[in-house]
């Protein structure tokens, strides 16, 4: 189960590049329900996600390079490409800030996960974080993946 809130974030943390991050590059083979290839810098998968916004099903499989390749070949739709930051925040949780490159460049987006529900909606954001929008379906990015 994948426990998340999404945010879009009104300022940047200071000194950016002091954290690690992750280039990612991501497809879609299906978007009802979620059925996604992603390269994150060397390492490959396939995610199934089922419905929902701030709570739903993942499970994600490990490939390799030739089966991600072959795939994307498959997919339909935009190929999101991404830095992801790891940014520690309070209570041992991590922001994933993520800057959009390519069709979507300047986009800004930070995810945070749960381990429950409960976790989740007492989450008090950081001010930087800005508006909430977890329960908007156009920041999923398998929405970005059609748009035209």
């Amino acid at each position: 189960m994948e426990i998340e809130r999404k945010f879009i974030p009104k300022d940047l943390p200071k000194n950016l590049n002091n954290y690690k991050h992750l280039k990612i590059e991501q497809a879609y083979l299906n978007t009802a329900p979620v059925v996604r290839i992603r390269k994150q810098d060397e390492e490959y998968f396939l995610t199934y996600k089922g419905g929902g916004m701030m709570a739903r099903e993942e499970y994600n499989l490990p490939l390799n390079e030739t089966s991600y390749n072959h795939l994307l070949k498959k997919a339909d739709g935009n190929v999101i490409t991404k830095t992801r930051f790891l940014i520690p925040i309070h209570d041992g949780l991590t922001a994933e800030l993520d800057i959009f490159e390519g069709k979507f460049a300047g986009m800004l987006l930070v995810e945070v996960e749960f381990e429950s529900l409960e976790q989740a909606d007492n989450f008090v954001p950081p001010d930087w974080f800005g508006k909430d929008v977890t329960n908007d379906g156009r920041y999923h990015n398998s929405y970005l993946s059609k748009i035209k």
